[in-house]
């Protein structure tokens, strides 16, 4: 099975062997660090199920394999190199490095692995204009062994796994909810494969774009920007059974501070002279504020905000009422 693009796109195809070799500029900002595929393989331990010390899908299986899968589905598409940003290192030792001092230890009496790693791999010869900025269609995924209880037995592994677009000009991930899965429960990595086909396979490249192109259409007054992050904050403090009659938010407060401040200070997203903010600014306000998401809830907020909005745009149109809004 292909995933089919566009025509348009097509005309852009190049030959499937060449590879961009320069990562793309960070996709997330919170405390990670970037590495390469190479050392995933040869320089990180891979770690196992305690109880009977089965061996997990490693970090760099699970990056090659979607390099793989890009390669099956659309042959001919230029990707580019992953970009992989890891966290949260877990360090061990050598058996014969036991007693050693830590400032004393030699390199090769070092083991380590991430105990998180997300990705992201560009596909530059796909992109599309949105509402004057340049997306590019992206893949990538997050694996976080601390979603893992590797003190038991050998079990179903989590991957999540998404496929949507980044924009140049600000690196934001754009994910819509059809393009993400946020708990794909695997035992091996033949079947990670065929549920990221599976995902891939069965993206809808073309609404999700529509969708984008709609947030043009809709704003807010500064009076109503002020009584939607006045809701944000009282969202947090409302009983749960009342939470539960709401559309869900899941930014924190350290990230609706940015989104205020980037209001009024981003060079590409702020407001309009007159106070008011396109929907399509705003939700980058949104992805931009969570790139300091962990890695491991980073995917689930990005899709959050694509919800949000695309909720809130539909109880203008409709004239519905909302309790983050005033109208």
């Amino acid at each position: 099975m292909e995933l089919v693009l566009n025509s348009s796109i097509n005309e852009h195809l190049v030959d499937k062997n060449e590879i961009i070799n320069k990562p793309s500029s960070s996709f997330i900002e919170a405390n990670t660090e970037i590495v390469s595929l190479e050392h995933l393989e040869k320089d990180c331990i891979i770690p196992v199920f305690s109880k009977d010390n089965e061996s997990t899908i490693s970090h760099f299986q699970f990056v090659d394999k979607c390099q793989q899968i890009i390669q099956k589905l659309l042959p001919g598409v230029l990707q580019k190199t992953p970009n992989i940003r890891v966290s949260h290192v877990v360090k061990g030792r050598i058996p014969s490095a036991i007693g050693k001092p830590a400032k004393d230890l030699e390199e090769h009496e070092k083991t380590i692995y991430y105990e998180r790693c997300a990705f992201i791999i560009d596909l530059p010869s796909t992109k599309q204009i949105v509402n004057g900025n340049e997306l590019t269609l992206s893949i990538g995924g997050v694996r976080a062994y601390n979603q893992e209880n590797l003190y038991s037995k050998k079990s179903m592994e989590k991957f999540k796994v998404f496929i949507g677009f980044k924009n140049k000009v600000c690196t934001n991930l754009c994910i819509s909810t059809d393009g993400f899965s946020n708990e794909i429960r695997i035992s091996s990595i033949h079947e990670l494969e065929d549920k990221m086909i599976e995902l891939f396979s069965n993206y809808k490249r073309d609404n999700h774009l529509k969708m984008m192109e709609r947030m043009i259409e809709y704003k807010l007054s500064e009076t109503q920007f002020a009584h939607l992050i006045g809701k944000f904050r009282m969202f947090t403090h409302l009983d749960k059974h009342t939470q539960k009659s709401i559309f869900p938010i899941s930014l924190n407060d350290s990230q609706i501070n940015n989104i205020v401040k980037d209001y009024y200070q981003c060079p590409n997203f702020s407001r309009s002279p007159d106070g008011s903010i396109s929907f399509w600014n705003l939700y980058n306000l949104f992805t931009e504020a969570n790139k300091s998401s962990y890695i491991d809830n980073n995917l689930e907020r990005n899709v959050n905000a694509y919800e949000l909005i695309n909720d809130l745009g539909k109880s203008i149109q409709n004239n519905i009422p909302n309790w983050f809004l005033h109208y």
